[in-house]
């Protein structure tokens, strides 16, 4: 699994923007077409978007490009200018249901060279969260799902709050359903970028709560998100041990065991490797 601890979105008519994300070592970078673009300014989106994915380096960071969602009109186009340039990856936005995500599969599989190219899809309105066995099994190319709190809210006609419990039941299932499917899962948008300390305690509770990362909209908020979904040397060090202690039970012969008074079953060392394995992320 690779490392998404910050998904960071710029406007894909941006320039400017898109060239500075490429400098910041940001796990991921998603040019975006879909919000981050007027209207009137989408098709300068797209050629901006072509001349970065083909011109600038990216490094190490994931490159992403959102389109507009299926029946806005715009996705066809987004994806004839965009695949030829061979993203790694497509962000679906609205994605209500499991043919969302087919329909731009198929396109993907009919064109030569996009083998390589996955989807990730944002699962943002109330029809998407009921729909959600049958969207996060849509496809071998999905590679992950992303849950917008904003939109979200506004579907359901819910009021944002810091505490953020109007979207709880919906943030809790897409982590789960991501989980049950296999695909990692990143969590919602702190607006307030300038609110480093809010996003921080925000982004503990989604790395709690499962989420392998977030979506952010500023470079300020990259360091803080990526400290935040990684494990702490006391994290690692726990882990560490309780792996060793399982493989050396193992090699004994003894079936359950005890670790600081508390008996360890497998659930415990899957989510012991799992803090492992995100430990080496960024290095």
């Amino acid at each position: 699994m690779r490392p998404r601890r910050a998904l960071l979105y710029m406007p894909g008519t941006d320039w400017r923007k898109i060239e500075k994300a490429t400098t910041l070592a940001v796990d991921s970078i998603c040019i975006d077409l879909e919000d981050g673009v007027a209207l009137n300014r989408k098709q300068e989106g797209r050629e901006t978007i072509v001349k970065a994915l083909g011109e600038l380096d990216f490094g190490r960071s994931e490159k992403l490009v959102r389109v507009n969602p299926t029946g806005s009109g715009l996705q066809q186009d987004d994806l004839a200018a965009i695949i030829p340039s061979k993203p790694q990856g497509i962000v679906l936005p609205k994605v209500n249901t499991a043919a969302d995500i087919q329909a731009v599969t198929e396109k993907l599989n009919k064109f030569q060279g996009a083998d390589a190219i996955y989807l990730i899809a944002i699962v943002e309105t109330a029809q998407g969260i009921v729909n959600l066995k049958e969207i996060s099994h849509a496809s071998v190319r999905l590679s992950a799902l992303i849950f917008g709190a904003e939109d979200f809210a506004g579907d359901i006609g819910a009021m944002r709050t810091p505490e953020a419990w109007e979207v709880f039941y919906a943030r809790s299932a897409v982590v789960t359903h991501a989980a049950a499917a296999n695909l990692p899962a990143i969590d919602m948008v702190s607006a307030d970028f300038r609110d480093l300390e809010a996003l921080e305690a925000e982004a503990r509770q989604g790395a709690g709560m499962g989420f392998v990362g977030k979506q952010i909209i500023h470079p300020n908020q990259v360091p803080v998100t990526h400290k935040a979904f990684t494990p702490s040397e006391s994290e690692v060090a726990a882990a560490r041990e309780l792996v060793e202690a399982f493989e050396q039970h193992q090699k004994e012969g003894t079936g359950a065991f005890a670790v600081d008074g508390k008996m360890v079953d497998m659930p415990m060392i899957r989510s012991a490797e799992r803090v492992l394995a995100r430990a080496g992320w960024g290095k």
